[in-house]
């Protein structure tokens, strides 16, 4: 594995990861060192998702890898990183998340700054140009048939793969079952630094929360998740909770009565839905990842694109706690059959091994 690190606390996680490879190999990129990468790309055609993983020292430690080891497939996470692999003449696969320039158009869509919105215009352009090396790699992944389907007719190419996002379902572990009998808690987690997130509780707070909230006076609302930015701090009061780092979100979600994904822009799959789904816990959420689980609404997860079917499809489950149990136990069920990681694993390798066929 060669890998960028960020901070010097990340190599604490080292001992952890080690076991799974037979060699690590980590360059070092300051975040200040990455901003000033994005100085020069303001005034050029390189999308800032891409000047902002620049390194020359990454691209000598990529060549002296394929040098010192027998590799037989390069898998490439992310299109930050294909900048070091695609001119690689070896069989490589590349795994996005999910289709960056959709993500972009998404986000440029909601209200936010204008010179906010000036540059998600200008890096739309430049990521879907930079998109079209999915076709030199031998295969690309996404977690989504949305993301596929977006990729291919976009950049003209067939050579997109579903490989399915997954859950731990030995850590999310709902044990002997969910507790359906209460309506206190609605939950949203995530990274509370990610703007997808940030905007998704702004948005929540302001338009559907009050409404909510009048229906359910006994039920509080906890955004759970690590790094809160001022503005999600601020949206605390004695009925909303920020938590910041939660040692272990099993016990949030074990703690709700349903789970919120109120995202407005993003693409790909949503940890947090997943999540919920695999500890029993019925979600409602925006049409923002909901295609890529491939299941009807219902199964687990509601989904509800318009902001008063939300509220409503919201106030539903909190006032039923024999359909919170239908909607969550089919949610379990989906995940456990669908999602989990072995699963996934074994549909990675076969795709490594069709590439190097």
């Amino acid at each position: 594995m060669v890998t960028f690190y960020e901070e010097r606390s990340e190599l604490n996680y080292l001992k952890e990861i080690q076991p799974f490879f037979k060699e690590i190999e980590l360059v070092y990129l300051p975040k200040w060192r990455s901003v000033l990468n994005g100085i020069p790309a303001l005034f050029s055609k390189t999308p800032l998702q891409l000047a902002y993983f620049k390194s020359a020292k990454m691209k000598r430690m990529v060549h002296f890898a394929l040098e010192h080891y027998n590799i037989d497939v390069v898998h490439t996470q992310h299109l930050r990183m294909s900048q070091y692999t695609k001119e690689l003449t070896i069989p490589k696969i590349l795994d996005l998340p999910d289709a960056f320039s959709l993500y972009f158009k998404r986000r440029s869509e909601t209200e936010r700054p204008f010179i906010n919105r000036l540059i998600d215009f200008i890096e739309i352009g430049r990521l879907a140009k930079a998109e079209q090396v999915i076709t030199r790699f031998d295969k690309t992944l996404v977690c989504s048939v949305e993301d596929q389907s977006y990729l291919e007719k976009l950049h003209k190419t067939s050579n997109v793969e579903i490989l399915l996002n997954g859950v731990d379902l030995e850590t999310f572990d709902v044990g002997g079952g969910h507790d359906y009998s209460h309506n206190k808690v609605l939950l949203f987690t995530g990274n509370m630094d990610y703007a997808p997130n940030v905007d998704a509780v702004q948005y929540f707070v302001k338009e559907m929360w009050p409404a909510i909230s009048i229906a359910n006076p006994n039920t509080k609302f906890i955004i759970a998740g690590q790094r809160p930015v001022d503005a999600v701090k601020r949206l605390a009061n004695n009925r909303i909770e920020v938590t910041g780092f939660i040692p272990d979100l099993k016990d949030m979600y074990a703690q709700a009565s349903v789970v919120i994904a109120p995202l407005r822009f993003g693409a790909g799959t949503q940890n947090k839905v997943l999540e919920a789904m695999a500890m029993g816990v019925p979600t409602v959420c925006t049409h923002i990842g909901f295609e890529g689980l491939q299941i009807q609404s219902g199964q687990g997860v509601i989904m509800a694109k318009d902001k008063g079917v939300f509220i409503a499809k919201v106030n539903a489950l909190l006032a039923d706690a024999a359909e919170r149990a239908k909607v969550g136990e089919q949610g379990l069920e989906i995940a456990k059959s669908r999602f989990s990681w072995d699963r996934i694993a074994l549909q990675l390798e076969a795709y490594l091994t069709q590439v190097t066929a």
